[in-house]
Order: C-alpha cells, then structure tokens, then sequence
C-alpha cells in the first residue's frame, strides 16, 4: 500500500469512527414524536395540521426546545386504513425509536392505533378521531384525546335541536364508526330530551362513495321537520348541492356536525347552507388573545389562513411538550401520569386532560352558517367548554373497561 493509500484509508476511517461517534450524541439531543396520518386521503383537513405541528415544533424548538432537548416529529401516512396504521405505528416504535406516538384522524383508524397502544404500552396521542369509544369503551392506559369527541359535538348542539321543537328528524351520516356513533348519540340524547321524537329515516351511505342526488331525494321523500348531518368533506359538498337544487333543506331545521369548519365550508363558497347550526372554528372573527397571536404567527410563516387542522396539530404538539416537561421524562409511565389533569394552553384558551377517561377539555364553537362576501361563514357563534358536556367520573367509571 503506497503512503498516500495508507493516508486516505486513515481518513476513511476517522471520519466514519466521528460518524459513529457522533450519532447516538446527536440522537441524544432530539425527542422523536412519531406520527400517523390519513395524509394522501384527506388533505383538505391535514395539510393544514401538519402546518400546525411544524408552527409549534418551531416555536418550541426556538426557545431551547423540551428538557433541553429539541423535538423532532417523524410523520408517517397510514393509508386510511387501520391495519396499515398499526404496521407504521410498529415501524415508528421500532426501527424510528420514538418516545410517543400521535395522530391518526378517522375513528376506525384512531381506534386500532389505540389498541396497538394498550396492548405494546406506547404512549398515544389520538389528536383528530372523534369516535368516543376511544376514551370510553375501547379506553386504555395509554392512550390520551385531543379534540371534542363526537359525543361533546353533539352535546354542544343539543340545545339547538330541542329548541326547535320538531317532531320528525332524518339523520344522514357517513355510515363508518364516527358517523355511527354521532348518530346514536344524537338520538340517544334527543328521544331522552323530546320522547315523542320521530326518526322517519337514516341515510348512511359509504365514506367518500356518497350518492348524494338519491340520498338527497330520500330525505325530502321522507318528509322530515328537520335533518341531522354527520357528512364531510367531498361528501357534504355534493351533498349540499343536491340539496339545494332540490330544495331538501327549505323550511327545515338543519344540525350539523363540523360543517362550521372551514376545510369543510370553504369549498362550498355560495353554495354554503345559510341557517344551518352547526359545529366549527370561525377563524377571522374569534377575538381572544391567545387565539390572535397564533393566527399572527401562522399567517407570518405560512401566508394563509389557519383551518381546525391547523389548531388540532399545533395543540397536539403543545401538548406533548407540556407533558414531558410536566414528567420530565419521556419515559412512557411517567408520561401517562403527567397527562392525568395535565393543563395546556391553547389559542382557543387554557384546557386540561381528565384523569378519568383521558379526554381533553378543549371545547368547540357552535354558531349558524350564513355568506359574507360570497363565501360561507360562522355567526351567533359562542364557544363551548368541553368539560360542559363530558359525563361526570362516576358516568365514565361505568363506561371505561375495569382496569386499564
């Protein structure tokens, strides 16, 4: 071997000795979030969460980021279907090595990433699926729940549908778990409030394969005094326009879950319900604080206008941070016991996470739809406290499996 060989061999392997040396230290400097999503699906909602997450990785990262360390989110898409999330959710944890998981936003997919949690006792944040067997019937230990679940949805729209006092209701819903489940419970909740309720029929067509023109039809052909709608996305879209062309929605009271959102209402433009009451997140008219500066920052670094999505992954992040701080660990025991009445702040104000069932406060604005400038909008809008429409300890004590 000639001198000069000999001396590039040497460097070879001092720079691959440094590389080896330097990469668990590296590691060691950085908290892996390992997160699943429904991205290719349905990017209307999380293109903007995913904005939202990055927003507070930033924010968080630039003030000397969490125990000193900065955090880092690996993202996963987990194709919208359940068996795929928890093949990418065991990836996350094995071969990524992250401390948590989080994500997921339909409710069939949150519920089986949820298991996979219990059963391999991963830490897991659902951030988005609003099914209320993920806290209640199919809750764990291990996992915790962001966003207002189906059940509070449709708790905070209650009032509306007692007061209007109509006998006959049509229930059109996307017929998968979240869907089902609002169904039920808006039904549940209705016939104990109002007992002579009549539902004169239930639409449930597939998720995303809705055929809105016979489905509209079959509502009007049932007469009903009002409609509860559980439809989003592309969904509601067509379904709304059937609708309108065939005059489904005059003179009838309309509850809506999300249609207030504006991932959701947006693409409606003038086509927007006016008088519907429903759940959402009027962004350009909430007038807090905390809600101005983050719509301040987001606007600043991405020049658009924030979505739910936005709030849903810029709080997920904020949570996980306040509750490693809280444990001072990553270590997954210790993070469940910090979450346990763990307290966040938020642009929609403070919340916390219940000991209970592991539902988060954070609450929800109920208004009607009405246009503005061509486009929909949320008025007579209020805000509602999540923990103003959860069951009391003792309700979910009967309602959790014995223990987890």
């Amino acid at each position: 071997m000639t001198t000069r060989h000999a001396f590039y061999l040497a460097l070879a392997v001092a720079a691959n000795l440094a590389i080896c040396l330097a990469t668990p230290a590296a590691a060691q400097d950085t908290i892996k979030i390992g997160e699943l999503n429904s991205y290719k699906a349905v990017p209307a909602f999380l293109d903007p969460y995913k904005k939202g997450m990055d927003l507070a990785i930033e924010e968080i990262n630039a003030k000397g980021g969490v125990l000193g360390k900065k955090l880092e989110v690996i993202s996963r898409d987990d194709g919208a279907n359940p068996g795929e999330a928890v093949r990418v959710a065991e990836e996350l944890v094995t071969r990524e090595n992250v401390a948590v998981i989080a994500g997921t936003f339909l409710s069939n997919v949150g519920l089986a990433v949820a298991n996979f949690a219990g059963q391999k006792k991963v830490f897991f944040l659902a951030a988005e699926p609003l099914t209320d067997k993920i806290v209640w019937q199919n809750g764990n230990k291990y996992t915790f729940h962001l966003r207002p679940s189906t059940y509070m949805q449709v708790a905070m729209l209650m009032p509306a549908a007692i007061a209007a006092k109509k006998k006959k209701w049509a229930l059109v819903f996307p017929n998968y778990e979240y869907g089902q489940s609002a169904a039920e419970s808006f039904k549940a909740l209705l016939k104990k409030a109002q007992p002579d309720v009549e539902f004169v029929t239930e639409q449930a067509p597939p998720l995303g394969k809705i055929d809105a023109g016979p489905v509209a039809q079959a509502i009007d052909d049932a007469k009903p005094d009002a409609i509860f709608n559980v439809l989003f996305g592309a969904d509601l879209t067509k379904f709304v326009r059937e609708g309108n062309t065939r005059g489904v929605f005059k003179n009838r009271t309309v509850i809506s879950l999300l249609s207030g959102e504006p991932e959701y209402l947006d693409p409606l433009k003038d086509e927007a319900p006016v008088g519907w009451v429903v759940t959402g997140y009027p962004w350009d008219k909430i007038k807090t604080k905390e809600h101005h500066a983050f719509v301040a920052a987001y606007q600043k670094k991405y020049n658009d206008y924030p979505r739910l999505g936005s709030i849903v992954g810029y709080v997920t992040i904020k949570s996980l941070a306040a509750g490693i701080v809280k444990a001072k660990s990553t270590d997954t025991e210790k993070l469940v016991e910090a979450f346990k009445g763990l307290k966040v702040d938020s642009p929609f104000g403070p919340f916390s996470y219940r000991a209970s069932d592991h539902q988060a406060t954070m609450g929800a604005y109920v208004g009607k739809l009405a246009l503005e400038g061509g486009k929909g909008t949320m008025v007579d809008f209020k805000y509602v406290d999540g923990a103003s429409v959860l069951p009391s300890d003792a309700e979910v004590k009967k309602l959790r499996p014995a223990g987890d």
